[in-house]
């Protein structure tokens, strides 16, 4: 059976589940312009939190998943990992050939949730939580009966909350303990810098205000310039300068491997867990 095309101009999509996640995803796509609220749909039962979240930009809050599914061309599942073979087994009667499956459940795999559903026409995305500011790391990776059409819809939408690419999905244990993982132990680093200022004599404030701007911008310096951190950290250490002489305790303290070794763990657990 041919799978019918989804129009790129005139989809409507569907969130089951509305949590956080979902929220970020469907106000990107309405501040980006990729899709009018006219055209977003998600369920809400009991939640009166939640309800007002989604209607406060204009999405359709319908009474049941069912309804959502049933209306919508590309469903996103965003519910909780442990949650969704009971949901995706509920919908399974309802879910057609011409409807584009997308979760973005955490060390859920693609041949699990194909199977749950009955259908192969599924992509799975990893995002982020800087998807609540726009600044997301998405990868998405395409199950067996999913279309490069599929993929640039989707690729479009996550593009909407920041930046998406695609890999394999036998990387994504990685990219768990790397981009999934890994804000927070950027939350970690800005902390300890803010301290360490603070023990420098700044105030609370400013040290807090200092070092979160300047992880956002050597960030961008890394993103814009296309230069190698490495590159970029010379150019700031001059001989026997302070820079320098802080890194050289960084380094007496183990911190880049004991970067690398978070990742790696957080990977591991990503393994077990899936």
């Amino acid at each position: 059976m041919e799978i019918a095309s989804i129009p790129a101009d005139t989809y409507t999509l569907g969130f089951i589940g509305a949590g956080k996640m979902a929220e970020s995803i469907a106000r990107g796509a309405v501040r980006s312009g990729v899709l009018p609220p006219s055209r977003i749909r998600t369920a809400v039962h009991s939640n009166l939190e939640r309800r007002t979240a989604f209607e406060s930009f204009g999405v359709n809050v319908l009474s049941s998943n069912d309804d959502v599914v049933r209306e919508s061309n590309v469903v996103v599942l965003s519910v909780k990992p442990q949650l969704v073979k009971d949901v995706l087994s509920k919908l399974k009667p309802i879910v057609t050939k011409d409807k584009l499956l997308v979760s973005v459940a955490a060390g859920v795999k693609l041949k699990d949730l194909q199977e749950w559903a009955g259908s192969d026409r599924f992509i799975r995305v990893m995002p982020n939580t800087p998807a609540a500011v726009g600044e997301a790391a998405s990868v998405m990776s395409l199950g067996a009966a999913a279309t490069e059409e599929d993929g640039n819809i989707i690729g479009k939408l996550f593009g909407s909350i920041g930046k998406i690419w695609r890999a394999e999905e036998k990387y994504f244990d990685g990219i768990t303990g790397l981009s999934g993982s890994g804000p927070a132990y950027i939350y970690l680093a800005i902390e300890a810098l803010a301290d360490g200022g603070v023990a420098a004599g700044l105030p609370r404030d400013l040290s807090l205000s200092l070092a979160s701007q300047t992880v956002l911008g050597a960030a961008s310096m890394v993103t814009q310039t296309g230069k190698h951190p490495g590159q970029l950290k010379d150019d700031v250490t001059s001989p026997g300068g302070t820079t320098i002489t802080g890194i050289h305790e960084l380094e007496n303290g183990g911190f880049r491997g004991t970067l690398m070794n978070a990742v790696v763990a957080a990977a591991k657990r990503s393994r077990e867990l899936s």
